[in-house]
């Protein structure tokens, strides 16, 4: 099962440790090849809307700091929990905030 796990940014400030931390947390991911992808957004970017057959392009970066996605990663699990599991160990290292976990389906 896939999984693609959002995070939203923060007003907390990173140190030296969080750094520390996150590089052995995606190390073990990797090795353990439940880690398939990840990286980082720009803030800004495109929506696009449709309605009635009309296509509306805004550009980024958006009023709200909530619509925003930081940074993203796609793992490869065997369950909904074990997708969770990944999900807590990542916001106890980088603290207060949101993430949003959803399955990705297709090949």
């Amino acid at each position: 099962m896939r999984f693609l796990m959002t995070t939203k940014p923060s007003d907390t400030a990173a140190d030296e440790n969080l750094y520390t931390e996150m590089a052995a947390f995606v190390e073990e991911l990797t090795a353990s090849g439940v880690l398939l992808a990840t990286g980082g957004l720009e803030p800004g970017g495109l929506r696009l809307t449709s309605a009635g057959g009309e296509i509306t392009v805004t550009d980024g970066p958006f009023t709200e700091a909530r619509e925003v996605v930081a940074g993203f990663a796609l793992v490869e699990v065997r369950s909904r929990e074990e997708a969770l599991e990944v999900a807590r160990r990542f916001r106890r290292i980088v603290g207060d905030g949101e993430s949003v976990v959803q399955q990705v389906f297709g090949p």
